[in-house]
């Protein structure tokens, strides 16, 4: 159905107006963080780069970053082994369960973070298991597998099984036609899934909050303890600007590994 120019006109409008709603507050954090004031007022009382020069000489703030960085990388190294085996399990075989199976593999992350929060929290307490950081990473861990299984299994939808029986045909063993065939065809989508998980668990807050222990902290968790501190608050404009550049350029990576490899 074709629109009329009318109509194109309002829906371009709607776009434009649901994506600066979306984006203005983003760019206001990036313009504060310039601020030479130890406020967020508007307008910026002046310009400086004193915060971005010196915000890792703050331990918390540098603690806080290699503690995410670590979690988040042994959550998605998890999540992609587990993900992936996860895909070929429900994808390629039938057995008893595989219905449930598969609605508790994407079940996770359709769960409100606090619920999955509150979950893990007493299941690690009720069994001894201390908090700290396996714990988060076990939390990071139950959504971060969806998002790679979820990339995983679509590619292998859409690859069809005549290629790995002309590879068997040729003489080719299971090792080598997964070597030589099938990851060549799904190394986009599980280095996608990997991109998207890392993202995931480097911004991750519901569930790290009642995970952690005492002594774990995490950068989003850095930045909602430390907003209304005065003398800080400069440096939370900084990180929360460093963690939107860091993830913007992170998604649009994936969904190119996404696209790139389209049949």
């Amino acid at each position: 159905m074709r629109l009329s120019r009318t109509a194109r006109v309002a829906l371009r409008a709607a776009t434009w107006a649901v994506l600066g709603l979306l984006y203005l507050p983003l760019l206001l954090v990036f313009i504060l963080s310039f601020n030479s004031a130890r406020s967020l007022a508007w307008p910026p009382r002046g310009f400086t780069t004193h915060w971005w020069a010196t915000f890792l000489d703050v331990e918390s703030a540098r603690a806080a970053l290699w503690s995410s960085g670590r979690i988040a990388f042994v959550a998605m190294a998890l999540a992609v082994v587990l993900g992936t085996m996860l895909s070929f399990a429900l994808q390629r075989h039938d057995f008893f369960g595989k219905a449930p199976i598969s609605l508790l593999a994407a079940l996770p992350i359709a769960l409100p973070g606090i619920v999955t929060g509150v979950a893990l929290r007493n299941t690690f307490v009720r069994f001894g298991w201390d908090l700290g950081f396996l714990s988060v990473v076990a939390g990071h861990a139950t959504f971060c597998i969806v998002v790679a299984h979820n990339n995983v299994v679509a590619r292998l939808r859409r690859i069809s099984p005549n290629l790995r029986e002309a590879s068997a045909d040729l003489g080719a063993t299971p090792r080598q036609t997964f070597g030589l065939v099938t990851w060549p065809l799904i190394r986009s989508a599980v280095f996608a899934g990997a991109i998207l998980a890392f993202a995931l668990s480097f911004d991750e807050v519901v569930v790290t909050t009642f995970t952690a222990g005492a002594g774990t902290s995490t950068l989003p968790q850095w930045i909602l303890n430390n907003f209304s501190r005065p003398n800080v608050l400069p440096y939370v404009t900084v990180v929360a600007t460093l963690m939107l550049v860091v993830s913007l350029p992170v998604a649009w990576l994936a969904q190119r590994l996404s696209e790139g490899s389209r049949d």
